[in-house]
C-alpha cells in the first residue's frame, strides 16, 4: 500500500480576494511561507519516502522547505499542475458573474460537465494526474509520499479515488486549507482508504511520533 499525502500550496497574494488561480505564477504571502515552514516541520518527522511537486511557483516555494528538512529531492511533474481556468483566470466570482453569467451558473450546477469557458476539462486533468499517481505508487509500493499541488486538482483526485462523481467536488470538498494534510492509502485498485482530511500541520507538529508517520498503523 502507498500512502499519498496531498497538500495544497501555501497562501498566495490572490487568496484574500479569492481569485481563481490556475496556471498563473502567483507568489506566496508571508503567511504562505510560514505555512510552508509548518509543513516542513511535520515532513521532517513523517517518515516520507519521496516528495513530488507541481511545477508552478507557489507549489515549488511551498515544497522547498520540506525538501530541505527531509533531504529528499523534489520530483517536479507537470501533470500535477492546477487546472487551467481559461477565461476565469485571475477573476473573482463577482467578476465572472458580470462577464459570463450563464456560463457561471452552469458551472455552479455541474462544475465537471460545464467547466469554465476556455478552461481545462476536469476529467482531462484527473486523467493526467492519475497517470502521475500511478507512477508514484509503482515507484513507492510501500512508502509514504508527499505531493504538493493545488486545491481544485486535489479535490478532483479525492473524488476520483474515493468513487465520488467529479461533479460533486465543490460540494463534497468545499474547502482545502493551505498546507493542510490529506492522506490516502492506495493499492492501485479501487481500494482506497482516507486516513485524514484537511488536517492543519500546525496541529500535526504537536502529535506523537506514531501520528506523524513514525509507524504505519493498520486500520480495522
Amino acid at each position: 500500500m502507498t500512502d499519498l499525502i496531498l497538500v495544497r500550496h501555501g497562501e498566495t497574494i490572490w487568496h484574500a480576494e479569492n481569485r481563481y488561480t490556475g496556471r498563473s505564477d502567483i507568489p506566496l504571502t508571508p503567511r504562505g511561507r510560514t505555512q510552508a515552514d509548518h509543513l516542513a516541520t511535520w515532513a521532517k518527522q513523517a517518515n516520507l519516502e519521496a516528495l513530488w511537486v507541481s511545477p508552478l511557483g507557489r507549489a515549488l516555494k511551498t515544497a522547498a522547505p520540506s525538501a530541505s528538512a527531509t533531504g529528499l529531492e523534489a520530483c517536479v511533474d507537470a501533470r500535477l499542475r492546477e487546472l487551467d481556468f481559461g477565461d476565469a483566470e485571475g477573476m473573482t466570482t463577482a467578476e465572472m458573474r458580470a462577464a459570463f453569467p450563464e456560463a457561471l451558473a452552469a458551472f455552479h450546477r455541474d462544475p465537471a460537465g460545464d467547466h469554465l469557458p476556455g478552461g481545462e476539462l476536469p476529467a482531462d486533468a484527473v486523467r493526467r494526474a492519475m497517470e502521475c499517481l500511478d507512477e508514484i505508487r509503482a515507484a513507492h509500493p510501500n512508502g509514504r509520499v508527499l505531493i504538493v499541488g493545488h486545491s481544485t486538482l486535489n479535490r478532483l483526485l479525492l473524488c476520483h479515488l474515493t468513487g465520488v462523481p467529479l461533479s460533486e467536488y465543490r460540494r463534497r470538498f468545499p474547502v482545502v486549507r493551505n498546507c493542510a494534510v490529506t492522506e490516502l492509502r492506495w493499492d492501485g485498485s479501487a481500494n482506497v482508504s482516507l486516513l485524514q482530511f484537511n488536517t492543519p500541520t500546525e496541529t500535526l507538529t504537536n502529535f506523537s511520533e506514531a501520528t506523524l508517520g513514525g509507524t504505519r498503523e493498520e486500520y480495522p
